[in-house]
């Protein structure tokens, strides 16, 4: 979609795309062009094209960028107050006519670090679009997510793999994205021998990824620090008493990615992500299966 119509609309003004504004809003509230990247499910130099964009159509500057961090400038502010009528009315209108249409419980499991990075806009999204559907969702590893689909707990499931095994059966891969290693900047963590991990418990693909990678390399490596949730890990590198693997959408200052040609380090397979679902759940889990697979389809076009 175009930030702009053909300035032969009707009052010679061009229009504002939404998906646009909401990159707008995501950059004002979070205050970084990466994390709102994140939100939006786009790369950073697509958000960055579209903020030009947006400038240039009005002509105006909306943010101030400095090192670490991006304010609004008064122009900028008063846009944002104008987006966010916007995109509430543009999603009044189409809940409007999906409303009636599909409604009910669905029923969504899916790895811890989802939780944080993605899952919370996809479903703010989801539910704003399709308000008469109630959305639980279950944090866990996997394993433990497959089983609760197997006994019907969940309606459906992302399940994270290696990129390149055969996913669980029936399972849709919709998204891959890079493992890269990660310290703190300026640490020496990763000049340690043995190399100190920070990695979730038996059953992660990531810690998989990592040791069989390290045990190729034929470095030494011990378990430093484990838990279920990245933001642990992040912690954990944050104070330089380890690194870990992490996908590179989660490094961000203090953090930096450790090339591995630095210590020798292995490279790092990229990982999956699937989507399952149990057959015959129901136009609102079908929306929503559909719903993550577009949103995580726009994250890796854009």
């Amino acid at each position: 979609m175009a930030s702009v119509s053909a300035p032969n609309s009707l009052q010679g003004l061009p229009l504002l795309d939404v998906d646009i504004l909401r990159t707008f809003i995501a950059i004002a509230e979070t205050g970084s062009f990466t994390r709102a990247a994140q939100q939006v499910f786009r790369t950073p130099s697509a958000v960055s094209m579209q903020i030009k964009r947006l400038e240039e159509t009005l002509g105006r500057a909306m943010f101030v960028r400095e090192p670490r961090q991006v304010h609004l400038t008064p122009e900028g502010e008063i846009l944002l107050g104008y987006a966010r009528q916007l995109l509430e009315l543009n999603d009044e209108a189409v809940g409007q006519f999906l409303s009636p249409q599909v409604g009910g419980t669905v029923r969504l499991g899916a790895p811890s670090d989802m939780g944080t990075r993605y899952l919370p806009a996809i479903i703010a999204q989801f539910t704003r679009a399709y308000p008469a559907v109630q959305v639980n969702v279950r944090l866990g590893r996997s394993p433990d997510l497959m089983r609760r689909l197997d006994v019907g707990e969940l309606d459906l499931a992302l399940l994270v793999s290696e990129a390149g095994r055969t996913p669980a059966i029936g399972a849709e891969p919709i998204y891959s994205e890079a493992l890269v290693w990660a310290g703190r900047e300026g640490g020496v963590a990763w000049n340690r021998t043995p190399l100190p991990l920070a990695v979730a418990d038996r059953g992660c693909a990531w810690r998989r990824i990592a040791m069989e990678a390290l045990n190729r390399a034929g470095m030494r490596y011990r378990i430093a620090y484990t838990s279920e949730h990245a933001e642990a890990h992040v912690a954990a590198l944050a104070a330089d008493i380890a690194i870990a693997p992490l996908p590179r959408g989660l490094v961000q200052p203090p953090l930096r990615v450790i090339e591995h040609e630095e210590g020798g380090l292995p490279p790092l397979a990229e990982y999956a992500l699937s989507l399952k679902r149990i057959p015959a759940r129901g136009a609102a889990a079908e929306a929503l299966a559909q719903h993550l697979i577009d949103h995580f389809a726009s994250q890796a076009v854009g």
